[in-house]
């Protein structure tokens, strides 16, 4: 696939993840400044912003990844793209390599990946649907205090709702790749069908009341969906 940002490019593949080319209209060419330094098999990939790239893979993993801060500065100083060009890494790779800010499995093939709003005035969020018919979305964090309550909240489902199959939580969703920076909503939104003495004795621990911790759960979910 191919996505556009200005006079950015982003090309994808199905084996070799996402690279960032910079067209050079003065000798008609293309050239990579950057790339993957992981092979995914790349069913979707969107532009979040002109340094910034999510990816789906077949696999049902969704990553995050940007150029490093030193590769921005490097493409606004080389506008000629000659170091890049000669710059070469190992096995001919881009000379640059992207960052990876978010790294989650999901378990199903991605089959579509793109920005959108679903509420009227509500904040942007990253929509993803999936072969089965799953449609999800990642929303990002506005505060530290949100973060450090959600990673807490996580944490304690995962040892008071372990899943079905008896398989480790945290070993399932980073099935490829460890998963990094992501809270699982889905999990912490089945705080709410617990017994009511696991949801006050997990609310304690959060140094909160029971119907507190339902009334965050449904802030977070109201502000970007319904």
């Amino acid at each position: 696939g191919i996505k556009c940002t200005g006079n950015r490019i982003l090309a994808s593949d199905n084996q070799e993840s996402i690279h960032f080319v910079k067209y050079k209209a003065g000798e008609n060419s293309l050239v990579a400044f950057a790339d993957d330094t992981f092979p995914r098999w790349v069913t979707q990939a969107t532009m979040l912003d002109y340094y910034t790239a999510a990816v789906g893979d077949k696999f049902g993993n969704l990553a995050v990844l940007r150029l490093p801060q030193d590769s921005m500065d490097i493409v606004e100083e080389d506008p000629t793209v000659n170091k890049a060009i000669w710059d070469r890494g190992l096995l001919n790779g881009a000379s640059q390599k992207l960052d990876m800010i978010n790294m989650f499995h999901i378990g199903e093939s991605v089959t579509y990946l793109e920005l959108a709003t679903l509420i009227p005035g509500g904040n942007e969020a990253r929509v993803y649907t999936t072969l089965s018919g799953t449609i999800g979305m990642f929303v990002p964090f506005t505060s530290r205090e949100d973060i450090d309550f959600f990673q807490h909240l996580e944490m304690h489902m995962r040892n008071e709702a372990p899943p079905l199959c008896g398989r480790d939580h945290l070993s399932y969703r980073s099935s490829y790749i460890p998963v990094k920076a992501t809270i699982d909503g889905d999990l912490c939104e089945q705080y709410n069908s617990l017994d009511p003495s696991k949801r006050k004795a997990i609310a304690d621990e959060l140094d909160r009341s029971p119907s507190e911790v339902s009334k965050k759960l449904e802030d977070m979910r109201t502000t970007y969906a319904f």
